[in-house]
């Protein structure tokens, strides 16, 4: 019987990577598609079972390959998995007579995506369901790896490409790593899937083994470490500020930045907000260089917030975003934001901590209460430990350091909303 064969169409080799790795371990044969154009092309000669298809190419824009795809009778009956960041409503409805039979908006919850191409391509996927909430991100050039409830496989297989992003993204040659693991109990079961940890930030990362961290107070994890000669240089520590000072020793001889979070993110609580979720921030320009072309298409559609009484802050990011095409609404206080997000969303909120009529902790506060759940950059002056101290408290991940620079600006946007999982 001849092998299922599928074709991806994405232009992130780290998206194309991935899913091409996972189905061939299922004994699919895959073709992949750098762009538009490469995609209508390999269509035609391969003839695959499944077409997996980002919405946002290049040389051809999707709706022209799936033209192509219909007045090709050989290809017309194929069925297609559509992939986007963002996609208007009604661009949408255009392309439901084309086979389209699950649209997928990234970041992509990979359990759903793997049950879909099981069920198109006739085969069985083995998915870890341990729940485990994986969260990485990047500050003060420290890579930041939060982990909670459990290790699952799956997505500590994901996590190579997160930290490869990372990397790229923020030009980062000597990485620093913390890996924060939080609201678990671990024995020696788990074992196998900490070693499968350790062993992907090490590989992916290339830190040297005394630039990683590990902070959690599980007693497991450092006899663990303790035990293996590959492992026995990666400190592990209850306290953060240690963990910090040990990880900018190289860094920076100032030990202040080690006072900006605080020890109690240890506590047992989700490193991010919202339930389990596999949702990976990568960026769609794979390991190309950060530029203002690779971010126009990560702008263009997007809804912006910035809540700040500083008139200067305000119309440095506008100025910062019109360059993408992203729309940015500013607001001079607190409680004004908060009136206005009852009835409209936003993509993304860069917020001030210290405001007048309701200040940042008190906006997220009854964002918290209203749930009203959107990423939020907060924008904080280096002195003000406390101040980003208790936004990490509040759930706030990502934070800016005043004064902002342009393409600081950009990047932890990209890291934040371009996501391909």
């Amino acid at each position: 019987m001849a092998k299922k064969k599928a074709l991806i169409i994405d232009e992130s080799d780290l998206f194309r990577d991935y899913i091409k790795g996972r189905l061939e371990e299922h004994g699919i044969e895959v073709e992949t598609a750098i762009n538009g154009l490469d995609g209508v092309v390999k269509m035609r000669n391969s003839l695959p079972d499944l077409v997996v298809l980002d919405y946002h190419l290049s040389r051809k824009s999707c709706k022209e390959v799936l033209e192509e795809k219909n007045r090709n009778p050989n290809t017309a009956a194929i069925p297609v998995i559509l992939t986007a960041l963002k996609i208007d409503k009604n661009r949408l409805l255009e392309l439901v007579p084309f086979n389209i039979k699950k649209v997928f908006m990234k970041p992509i919850k990979m359990d759903s995506l793997y049950g879909t191409l099981a069920e198109l391509l006739g085969i069985r996927f083995m998915v870890d369901e341990t729940p485990c909430i994986i969260e990485a991100h990047v500050n003060d050039n420290i890579v930041f790896i939060e982990i909670a409830k459990g290790l699952n496989r799956e997505k500590v297989d994901l996590l190579r490409f997160k930290i490869a992003e990372l990397l790229e993204l923020y030009s980062i040659r000597n990485p620093r790593i913390l890996i924060m693991i939080t609201d678990m109990e671990l024995s020696f079961v788990d074992g196998p899937n900490l070693e499968l940890l350790l062993r992907t930030v090490l590989e992916h990362s290339r830190a040297k083994t005394r630039h990683i961290k590990v902070l959690t107070n599980e007693s497991f994890v450092r006899d663990f470490t303790r035990g293996r000669p590959e492992f026995a240089e990666i400190e592990v520590l209850s306290n953060l500020q240690h963990a910090m000072d040990g990880l900018l020793t190289d860094i920076d001889s100032d030990g202040s930045k080690a006072e900006i979070i605080s020890e109690r993110i240890l506590s047992a609580q989700s490193p991010v907000n919202g339930g389990e979720s596999i949702e990976m921030r990568f960026d769609a320009e794979g390991r190309k260089k950060f530029s203002i072309e690779a971010m126009k298409e990560a702008g263009h559609g997007l809804s912006i917030a910035v809540v700040d009484d500083d008139f200067v802050i305000q119309e440095l990011v506008k100025t910062t975003f019109a360059a993408i095409s992203a729309a940015v609404t500013p607001y001079s206080n607190g409680k004004e934001f908060v009136e206005a997000v009852r009835a409209k969303s936003f993509d993304l909120v860069f917020l001030d901590i210290l405001m007048p009529e309701l200040d940042g902790f008190q906006v997220l506060q009854r964002l918290h209460s209203e749930d009203i759940d959107m990423p939020v950059i907060v924008l904080s002056a280096v002195s003000q430990r406390e101040a980003v101290m208790r936004a990490f408290q509040a759930g706030v991940k990502s934070y800016l350091i005043k004064p902002l620079k342009p393409d600081q600006i950009l990047k932890k946007t990209l890291e934040i909303l371009k996501a391909n999982f």
